[in-house]
Formats: structure tokens, C-alpha cells, sequence
């Protein structure tokens, strides 16, 4: 029931019961229903703002996932373009010199796959995190063409190899010594510390830490040309050298012992002799060197027989490390 209201009259000295028009009403409601509607979009936005609605909430999940997927996506295209490098390397520094091709030019292997007209009906879909979506496809566009013109070049490569079955089994394509797990490579091809004058010098070949007597093998099919020894503490000591013809030339030093002479014959594997320390070495190992046409190689480059992908980075990872010679 509603509450009478009076109000004290100065003139006739009595409390007048107050008389309420429907204008005053209908003023005092629309108030009312202001405050409530004022208070009731406060409260909401504040509610929104610290709290998502359902619909909300399994946007910003699936937009959580997506981001997830986007990233392990990216990182397996990351990891993909880095061992296409090592194969792009791999192919022009060593199977195409070997085969006496020209390299790819990177305006080839990176040339690109069209212009926007590519992806038009990609930015006209309106997709949320569009930017993402359309990278990803350049980057796979980038890929895939890089992949072709790989794939491409392995073509070339296997049709002139076709033809060069003598001289792929004559060319040092492997390790010297069993060193399957890696562990033996001590020093590489260029610039090192040498071990008695203490001074930088050019290292012509790569030394291998071995154990006294540990087999040493043909790298490639060849001719012995020498096979000397040296009691002297300076030189290459106990040396074999072979020639594998087209240019190839392979040295072996600091030999604790050898079983061929000049003018044998030898197969890719054949056992040659053993790691020693004579010469000038400062501990058991053994120096290979390769030549072609008379001009010092990195051997690293001809190891692509026995190592993988991965062993041969690997490889060249350890080769690039500037430290001390062994002799």
C-alpha cells in the first residue's frame, strides 16, 4: 500500500495531505528507470571486462590453439628451409663440383612463386589473424619452389653421374678411418695453431686422433704413387700417397706403418697401413689431405659417402672450429 505524505501549510496552520500529478509520477519513474538502466550498463560492462561470456571464451581457446599450431607449424618450416640450405650447400660444393657442373644461382633457387594475384582469394576472405594465414602460404610457396629446383638439380646430377661410374669410384669420398661416431675429427682444413712452432699456419688437411695402429683405407680407387718412410722428427713421417686420376690426389701422414708400394693398385676401403705419430706430430693421429689438380681441398667436402645429412653438418660444424693442429 502506498504511503500518504503530508506536508505543514503556513496559512491555514494544518498538515495537507500532498497531492501527486501523473506528470510527477510518470517524471519519477522515468528517473528510476534511468538510474537502473545507467547502473545496469555499468555493471555489465564491468561484468564483460573481467568476465567473458561463453561464446568468448571458446573464441579466445580456439584462437589460443591456433596460435599453438601457427608456431609449431613455423618452427617445422624453419627447421625444413635449414636443411634445404645444408642440401643446396651440400649440392653445389660437392656433388656439382665433383661433376664439374656450374652452381644454381640463388637468383634461381630463390625466385619466387607469382605476385598478389596468387593469394587474392586468401585476402578477400576476411579471416581473422589473415596476416598469419597468408605468410604461412608465402613461406610454403617459397619452400616448395626451392624443393622443385632441388629436386631438379638431383636429376642433373644422377644423369651425369651415369655416366661417370669409373670416376665416382675413384673420387675420395670417404673417411680414412672407422669414425662412425664422429668422435675422432681433431682438427680441420685451414688456418690453425701449429703445434711445435706456436705459430698460424695453413693446415692442408684434416687430422684424426686415433689410437696407435688403428687401420687406415683408400679413400677412393687410385694408384699408389708413394709410399716412404721418415725416421726424421720433422715432415710427414711414414706417407702414402695416391692418385685417383681426373685430378684427385690423396695424402696420408704421419703413418706408424704402411702395407703397399708404389705402383699397387688400390680399391675405395682397401687397408692401406696404420695411425702412428712420426714426423713431426705431437701425438698419434693421422693427417689426410686431398687435391684436385694439384690445388689443396677441404677432405670435408668429400666425406658424402659415409655421412648423412645431419653427420655431415656435424662435420663442418666441428671443421670450422679454429684450435691446434696435431703435426
Amino acid at each position: 500500500m502506498a504511503r500518504i505524505k503530508y506536508y505543514y501549510d503556513t496559512e491555514s496552520c494544518k498538515y495537507e495531505r500532498v497531492k501527486v500529478s501523473k506528470w510527477d509520477i510518470t517524471l519519477n519513474l522515468l528517473g528510476f528507470l534511468a538510474v537502473a538502466l545507467m547502473f545496469g550498463v555499468g555493471f555489465n560492462f564491468l561484468f564483460n571486462y573481467y568476465f567473458d561470456s561463453p561464446e568468448e571464451a571458446r573464441l579466445k581457446d580456439q584462437n589460443a590453439k591456433l596460435e599453438f599450431y601457427y608456431e609449431e607449424l613455423n618452427k617445422e618450416m624453419v627447421q625444413m628451409q635449414e636443411m634445404l640450405v645444408l642440401l643446396q650447400k651440400r649440392d653445389d660444393d660437392v656433388y656439382r663440383t665433383i661433376m664439374e657442373a656450374e652452381p644454381i644461382p640463388l637468383t634461381i633457387r630463390n625466385a619466387g612463386m607469382g605476385g598478389a594475384e596468387r593469394y587474392r582469394d586468401l585476402m578477400e576472405a576476411g579471416l581473422d589473424n589473415q596476416e598469419w594465414v597468408l605468410e604461412a602460404y608465402k613461406k610454403l610457396d617459397r619452400l616448395r619452389k626451392k624443393v622443385y629446383i632441388q629436386s631438379e638439380s638431383y636429376d642433373e646430377i644422377l644423369t651425369l653421374a651415369e655416366g661417370k661410374v669409373e670416376m665416382l669410384a675413384s673420387i675420395p669420398a670417404i673417411q680414412p678411418v672407422a669414425n662412425k661416431e664422429l668422435t675422432r675429427f681433431a682438427s680441420g682444413f685451414g688456418v690453425r695453431m701449429h703445434p711445435i712452432y706456436k705459430v698460424r699456419k695453413m693446415h692442408y688437411g684434416v687430422d684424426f686422433t686415433c689410437p696407435r695402429g688403428t687401420p687406415i683405407y683408400a679413400t677412393g680407387n687410385g694408384t699408389v704413387v708413394r709410399a716412404s718412410r721418415s725416421n726424421r722428427n720433422v715432415g710427414a713421417g711414414n706417407q702414402v700417397q695416391i692418385d685417383h686420376g681426373y685430378g684427385y690426389r690423396t695424402h696420408y701422414f704421419h703413418m706408424q706403418d704402411f702395407i703397399v708400394k708404389v705402383g699397387d693398385e688400390v680399391k675405395r676401403g682397401d687397408l692401406i697401413g696404420y695411425v702412428g705419430s712420426t714426423g713431426g706430430s705431437t701425438a698419434p693421429h693421422l693427417h689426410y689431405e686431398v687435391l684436385k689438380d694439384g690445388k689443396h681441398q677441404d677432405p670435408v667436402r668429400f666425406f658424402f659417402q659415409d655421412l648423412n645429412d645431419e653427420e655431415y653438418e656435424k662435420v663442418l660444424e666441428m671443421a670450422a672450429i679454429e684450435n691446434q693442429s696435431l703435426g
